[in-house]
């Protein structure tokens, strides 16, 4: 990544990284299955929690360009699974 006038510039395609939110891990699994289709992935479970309501999960996906980057948080933010997207 590297900054141009303030504003970071990255080199597509690169990996990307997402927070994602929800309250059933089965159904972010499902979500981000449906989401990312047939690409390469890594999910990790990142934190849960106190009393396991809500689970975080790191998400890591190579990402082609800008508009594929924002359409994956678009898509993810749209769920009804994910609660929350960083």
């Amino acid at each position: 990544m590297k900054e141009l006038e303030g504003q970071a510039v990255i080199d597509y395609p690169s990996s990307w990284s997402y927070q994602i939110i929800g309250a059933d891990e089965d159904g972010l699994r499902r979500a981000v299955g449906e989401i990312i289709q047939d690409r390469t992935y890594r999910m990790v479970l990142s934190r849960s929690s106190e009393k396991g309501k809500y689970q975080s999960f790191q998400l890591e996906v190579v990402v082609e360009s800008e508009g594929h980057r924002l359409a994956v948080y678009e898509a993810l933010r749209a769920h009804p699974a994910v609660k929350i997207v960083l």
